[in-house]
């Protein structure tokens, strides 16, 4: 019994490691795959959009990447390569966006949120802090009496 169990218990732990597959290489020549690793850190993964095309899991990602190795093959330069995927997805997918006028928004947006939020949270400081006005003469004697009375009534109760 001890021994069936001890099998069991073996062909479950290592079971799975025996019937798991070696990666494939994913580019046959080394120098092509660095290079579209190079290029596809450039790239944002349209799917993840806070993910590198390098990094992503993503479905179309490695599409992407499949498309980035075919290019290299066929003697596209990087810039080329860039050039395509900015023409194809727009410049939102290079995570440095050029500075033109269509990217201000992209590039100044995040700053034009912050001073906003600055200016809003003044404002909002600036109502909530109470008027300083001097008090009357009427509402200083209150005080004063107020005043006495609490210290003759903590003389009194010590």
């Amino acid at each position: 019994m001890k021994l069936k169990t001890l099998l069991l218990l073996f062909t479950l732990l290592f079971g799975s490691v025996a019937l798991a597959k070696e990666v494939a290489p994913l580019a046959a020549d080394e120098a092509v795959e660095k290079r579209m690793v190079a290029i596809s850190e450039e790239l944002r993964c349209l799917v993840c959009q806070n993910e590198s095309l390098a990094g992503s899991r993503a479905d179309l990602a490695q599409d992407l990447r499949r498309e980035i190795r075919q290019m290299i093959r066929d003697g596209k330069t990087d810039q080329e390569i860039l050039d395509f995927m900015v023409a194809r997805y727009g410049d939102f997918v290079r995570y440095r966006p050029p500075v033109k006028p269509t990217t201000w928004l992209l590039w100044g947006g995040p700053f034009v949120l912050l001073g906003g939020g600055v200016v809003a949270l003044l404002l909002f400081l600036r109502r909530q802090r109470p008027a300083a006005t001097p008090l009357s003469a009427e509402e200083r004697q209150r005080a004063a009496a107020l005043l006495k009375s609490s210290e003759t009534s903590d003389t009194s109760n010590s």
